[in-house]
C-alpha cells in the first residue's frame, strides 16, 4: 500500500508541465494503461459517459498541438518548439447519448491521468484553453461527443517548483533565469475558512 508520504511526493511532482522532450515516444499501449486507470474513477450516477480519443501520431499531435492555447501568463512564450512539443495526447470527451450532465467526472479522469503518468516517468499538462471547433474539424470528432478537455503528455524536459506565494499576493506561475518554472501555492492555512 503507498503511504501518505509517498503519495504526497506524488501529488507534487505532478506539475503541469509544457516543455517535454519529443524524441521520447509513448506508445498506445500506455496511453490505454492511463485511460484504464480513469475507466476506475468515480463517475456521477455511474453513468460512465466520458470517452477518449489517444494519439501517438506525430501528424495529429502537430494538428491538436496547435489548437491548445499554452500558458497564458508566460506572455512572451508561444508554446514549446517542436524539439519540446507533447508526444502523445488524451483528448476526454462527454458522451451525450450517455449522459448531458458529465459534472467533474473529466477533470477526476484528467487528474487520474496525470498522476499514472508521472508512475511512469511521464509528465503532461491538462488544457481546458481549446479551439473546440478546429479540433472536432481535425479529429473528425461526431457532434454526440463534447470536448471537455486534452491531456498532453510526455517525457518532462523543464523542471517545476513549488513555491509560496510572496508577499506581493501573485499566484502567476513564472520561469526564472535558469529556465526553471516555479508555480506559487498558497498557505493550507490560508485556505482553510473554519474548523468546528
Amino acid at each position: 500500500m503507498t503511504t501518505f508520504e509517498e503519495f504526497t511526493a506524488l501529488v507534487k511532482e505532478n506539475r503541469s508541465c509544457r516543455r517535454f522532450d519529443n524524441a521520447c515516444s509513448i506508445t498506445m499501449d500506455e496511453l490505454k494503461d492511463l485511460v484504464d486507470l480513469a475507466r476506475h474513477c468515480a463517475s456521477a450516477a455511474n453513468n460512465q459517459p466520458l470517452k477518449y480519443i489517444l494519439s501517438t501520431d506525430a501528424q495529429t499531435n502537430r494538428d491538436i498541438f496547435s489548437c491548445l492555447g499554452w500558458a497564458a501568463y508566460l506572455t512572451d512564450w508561444p508554446g514549446p518548439e517542436p524539439a519540446e512539443q507533447p508526444s502523445a495526447y488524451i483528448v476526454i470527451t462527454g458522451d451525450h447519448t450517455i449522459s448531458d450532465k458529465f459534472w467533474c467526472d473529466h477533470g477526476i479522469a484528467a487528474q487520474t491521468i496525470l498522476l499514472g503518468a508521472r508512475t511512469k516517468g511521464l509528465a503532461g499538462c491538462m488544457f481546458g484553453a481549446i479551439n473546440i471547433k478546429k479540433l472536432k474539424t481535425f479529429l473528425d470528432i461526431p457532434e454526440h461527443l463534447e470536448v471537455k478537455l486534452v491531456v498532453a503528455l510526455g517525457k518532462p524536459a523543464e523542471k517545476a517548483v513549488i513555491d509560496p506565494v510572496g508577499p506581493d499576493g501573485s499566484i502567476k506561475y513564472f520561469r526564472d533565469e535558469h529556465q526553471v518554472h516555479h508555480v506559487p501555492k498558497r498557505d493550507t492555512q490560508e485556505l482553510i475558512f473554519k474548523t468546528f
